[in-house]
């Protein structure tokens, strides 16, 4: 899709949930010239400089991950206000002007607290 965009991904950072921890999906995205960004997952490894290796590489990339995460959060705040989930408006402005006000409230919201 990228390149039907004209887009030149390469060096991008691609972030994943620790679902895809894998080295399949590692070397994939690798091989694309994208920057994986997976959450560690501990399942099944009792080894504990395994899991220090793993815990060591992702502290390079974790500052993404967490940038990651604020914006899933964000999305996760949007989808409580049901006008913004189910889109009832059929004018794209008076949608943005409903999807401003509900950021306006998440944000009134944090600074209040």
């Amino acid at each position: 899709m990228a390149d039907e965009l004209c887009l030149d991904l390469c060096g991008s950072y691609l972030t994943l949930d620790s679902g895809f921890d894998c080295q399949s999906n590692k070397y994939q995205i690798e091989f694309s010239g994208l920057i994986p960004v997976i959450k560690p997952n501990m399942r099944g490894l009792k080894n504990q400089d395994k899991i220090n290796l793993k815990l060591d590489e992702f502290a390079l990339v974790q500052e993404v991950y967490l940038e990651r995460y604020k914006i899933e959060r964000c999305f996760a705040w949007e989808d409580t206000y049901r006008k913004l989930v189910i889109r009832y408006e059929k004018l794209q402005s008076t949608f943005m002007g409903f999807k401003y006000l509900a950021y306006s409230m998440i944000n009134f919201r944090s600074f209040f607290k």
